[in-house]
């Protein structure tokens, strides 16, 4: 094992974690979530800026916190993809000028692969086991039959679930991110708005959000013309019921197909409450074990980062100074740069 620093820049958070010998030394981060807010989603440019603003200071704070010396560190690990382009370029440039400073290795790291290892800090990973990665940016389900082994079963054919949820908190006049409103507010309400389910009766594990998120603006205008009020409440849990079900009748499918031994759920989306009670209920109709990672480790932070970076290094991927940042890494891919 070793120390390792990693840096973590692919959307909204800034972050720095150190780690050594799998234990968490530090994970420092630094959210824009209240500056966004302002304009109901991110703004690249923003968000690249603060990061440039940011980086110094968390990377300080992470290195005190963690009480070592930069000259110790045995390889520096970055996010290189997917995310936005200029905020990823701002992590990869930090990590590449330390790499070069102190001349040891750079580890990228794919932040899928990040929010799936994740989960390690909690439990160990048995396979075969199916992950289901919801967020802003991203809704996959991942098989992996051994560590480091990953294949997309099944992705969003356009918009994610994240990205869905912000879009549909907007127009019904709630803040961002959209996703801990509409879950609050859906526990209030009644299955009473009729909303169509994409992709329905097809055989595939692909998922399509656009549609849905249409049909609930479209709604919503409707009313308001007709001089009518939407009940808010009734309208998230309508929506949730169909968003998260769709997840959930996936996961159902892969689980039998597979053979899965252990469901693991990442990304953002996978804190929302009624996803993770959906989740515990029909894998235990199954018997398989299922995997939640705690709350801290669902929004972006470099500890997940840290984690996929320690079977990196022990494989010894390492990349050269030249390494460019890369929005559409596909996981499959993770290897190649």
């Amino acid at each position: 094992m070793a120390l390792i620093l990693a840096i973590e820049s692919s959307c909204d958070e800034t972050a720095v974690a150190i780690i050594k010998d799998g234990e968490l030394l530090s994970n420092i981060v630094s959210t824009q979530i209240d500056v966004h807010r302002k304009y109901g989603g991110v703004m690249p440019e923003i968000a690249s800026r603060l990061h440039a603003e940011n980086i110094s200071i968390v990377l300080k704070e992470a290195i005190d916190t963690a009480n070592i010396k930069l000259e110790d560190v045995d390889a520096f690990a970055v996010t290189r993809g997917p995310g936005l382009i200029g905020a990823l370029h701002v992590g990869l440039q930090a990590a590449k000028t330390l790499a070069m400073l102190y001349k040891k290795p750079l580890i990228p790291v794919h932040h899928l692969c990040g929010h799936i290892y994740a989960n390690e800090f909690i439990e160990e990973l048995r396979f075969p086991l199916l992950a289901v990665v919801v967020s802003g940016g991203n809704s996959e389900l991942v098989l992996m039959k051994d560590h480091l082994q990953f294949e997309v079963i099944g992705e969003t054919r356009d918009d994610a679930i994240g990205e869905c949820y912000d879009k549909v908190a907007r127009v019904l006049g709630l803040p961002y991110p959209g996703g801990i409103p509409i879950d609050k507010l859906a526990k209030e309400g009644e299955h009473t708005y009729d909303l169509p389910t994409p992709l329905k009766g097809e055989k595939t594990y692909d998922l399509s959000y656009s549609g849905l998120k249409t049909n609930v603006i479209n709604l919503v205008h409707n009313l308001e013309q007709k001089g009518l009020k939407v009940n808010v409440p009734d309208m998230c849990r309508s929506f949730q019921d169909v968003a998260v079900g769709m997840v959930i009748d996936r996961t159902i499918k892969a689980v039998q197909e597979y053979d899965i031994k252990q469901v693991v759920l990442a990304g953002g989306v996978s804190a929302n409450s009624y996803l993770r009670a959906q989740m515990q209920k029909e894998m235990a109709k199954l018997y398989v074990h299922l995997n939640i990672p705690p709350m801290w480790c669902c929004t972006d932070n470099a500890a997940m980062i840290a984690k996929v970076a320690e079977r990196l290094y022990e494989i010894k991927l390492f990349a050269p100074l030249d390494l460019g940042a890369d929005p559409n890494w596909s996981i499959e891919d993770f290897k190649s740069f």
